[in-house]
C-alpha cells in the first residue's frame, strides 16, 4: 500500500469483525489514553521551547557581539576625546564573559548552543507529537 496508515483509516467504516469482544475495548482505550498523554507532553515541550529558544539565542548572540560593538565604538572615540575613550574602555571592561548562577556557568556561547538545542528539541517534539496523534 502507498499510505502510511495501510488502510486503518478506512477500517473504521467497515462492520465489526467477528470473533472479538466489542462491548468494552479496554486495550483501545488504554492505547488512546497513553497516546494522548504523550501527545500532550510533546506538545507542551514544543510550545515552551519554541517560545524560549529564540529569546535565548538572541540573548547569546547579543551578549557575544556586545564587546565587539563597544570595542568598535572605543576605537572611533579614541581619536575624539581621551575622556570619552576612558569611559568606553571602562564600559567595555564591565561586560562579563561569564555569569555563575549557583553551580551553572552561563556564557554567550553556551546561550547560543542552548538556543540551537532548544530549536532541535522543538522539532523532535513536533515530530513525536504528530506520530502520537496519528496513532490515536
Amino acid at each position: 500500500m502507498d499510505s502510511f496508515n495501510s488502510g486503518r483509516a478506512t477500517d473504521r467504516f467497515l462492520p465489526p469483525r467477528a470473533g472479538g469482544s466489542q462491548r468494552f475495548p479496554v486495550a483501545r482505550i488504554a492505547r488512546v489514553a497513553i497516546c494522548a498523554v504523550f501527545y500532550g507532553l510533546f506538545y507542551f515541550v514544543q510550545q515552551v521551547t519554541e517560545l524560549l529558544a529564540p529569546l535565548v539565542l538572541i540573548l547569546g548572540v547579543g551578549w557575544g557581539a556586545l564587546p565587539h560593538i563597544v570595542g568598535a565604538i572605543g576605537t572611533s572615540a579614541a581619536s575624539a576625546d581621551p575622556q570619552t575613550r576612558d569611559i568606553v574602555t571602562h564600559v567595555a571592561g564591565t561586560i562579563p564573559h561569564q555569569i555563575v548562577l549557583g553551580s551553572h556557568v552561563v556564557t554567550a556561547d553556551s546561550l547560543v548552543v542552548d538556543g540551537l538545542l532548544m530549536m532541535a528539541a522543538a522539532a523532535v517534539c513536533a515530530t513525536l507529537a504528530a506520530v502520537a496523534a496519528r496513532e490515536m
